[in-house]
């Protein structure tokens, strides 16, 4: 009897840690603010609901997703990327095709948030940031930016085409509106990338998103362009950075499953969570990156709201970004970029 008590008991214990391994998953994130923004919404509330995540940061490298399913040693379980990498991966077979019955109804998020093989995060901008404690007459246009006689002193910018060929054109007169039509033309990136060749000289690159504000404070850049939620993050320490929104670049962030996952279903579980209003609107408090569930936004105060991207005021000048011309060509542009970088 004693044996047999003893071995029920293991039994027990063996599937408790199964359901215990089933429901703990690694999700990967950009770190820094958002990183922590997602601590306090979804990592540590959703243990409650028996998911136990793991974070993990990097910088977007699609290529480590690539190798992880074409070896089926797939690691990670929820993985965090830019809109143009869900289009590419869906296409590639990286990501499962999501099941929305799982995660959350389709009317009650924004439509630029529901695709097929990625469910939006968050709504995030990229603009042009400066210390208002080290810079007196603030820039008014993206041509102030690429203006060092205007205003001396270097520029950050994110290495990488995405963001940088759009700014150029601007900044070389081109309507919000018409930036992708021209980007498109053979004429339209030469002519954006002969504005970034005449900044060359004065421009500081950044990678990591936490490098534009520190190059701020430390007053290395007179100028960034900069994630909203990074600035957000440096004020709530105590800086006095500001943001130039018209002109700004807003796009979301999207979670998509790796294919060939063992946790596929606690990864559904996770999304679950983290898509519910009430949880979108604490990650929305903890930095300033819209809501993609629409019914968040009644769970915000005016001040949180007036931060946002999405803002009426703050958007009213915006640019949205290109998801599909940035799949379709984006590759070529980014190579002539990394080529052209290193002239």
């Amino acid at each position: 009897m004693k044996k047999s008590l003893i071995a029920l008991a293991s039994v027990a214990a063996c599937f408790a840690m199964n359901v215990h391994a089933q429901d703990a998953i690694t999700v990967v994130n950009f770190g820094g603010a958002n990183a922590n923004a997602q601590k306090a919404a979804y990592y540590e509330p959703v243990a409650k609901d028996g998911i136990k995540v793991t974070a993990v940061e990097y910088n977007g490298e699609q290529a480590k997703i690539k190798a992880m399913v074409e070896t089926k040693n797939v690691t990670w379980d929820l993985v965090e990327v830019e809109s143009p990498d869900v289009a590419r991966g869906c296409d590639e077979g990286l990501f499962e095709k999501l099941d929305y019955s799982k995660i959350a109804p389709k009317a009650d998020l924004l439509p630029s948030a529901v695709t097929e093989c990625g469910v939006g995060i968050f709504v995030w901008s990229t603009v042009m940031a400066y210390n208002g404690d080290k810079l007196k007459k603030a820039p008014t246009s993206w041509a102030d930016f690429f203006d060092t006689t205007k205003i001396p002193g270097k520029r950050g910018m994110r290495k990488g085409a995405r963001y940088n060929l759009e700014f150029a054109l601007l900044a070389d007169g081109v309507k919000p509106a018409d930036v992708y039509k021209v980007l498109a033309t053979k004429d339209g990136a030469e002519r954006a990338f002969k504005k970034l060749t005449a900044l060359k000289p004065n421009i500081q690159w950044w990678e990591a998103g936490a490098q534009a504000p520190q190059f701020l404070v430390a007053g290395d850049v007179v100028l960034s362009t900069v994630y909203n939620g990074r600035i957000d993050a440096a004020n709530r320490e105590g800086r006095n950075l500001q943001i130039y929104w018209p002109g700004g670049i807003y796009d979301l962030d999207y979670w998509v499953i790796p294919k060939g996952t063992a946790k596929k279903d606690a990864a559904y579980k996770f999304l679950n969570f983290a898509m519910k209003p009430e949880n979108q609107a604490v990650y929305a408090q903890n930095i300033a990156y819209g809501p993609t569930n629409k019914k968040a936004l009644s769970k915000l105060s005016a001040k949180v709201l007036g931060d946002l991207p999405t803002s009426e005021k703050n958007a009213k000048e915006a640019l949205q970004f290109n998801t599909t011309f940035w799949a379709d060509q984006g590759e070529a542009l980014e190579k002539r970029f990394a080529a052209w970088a290193t002239q």
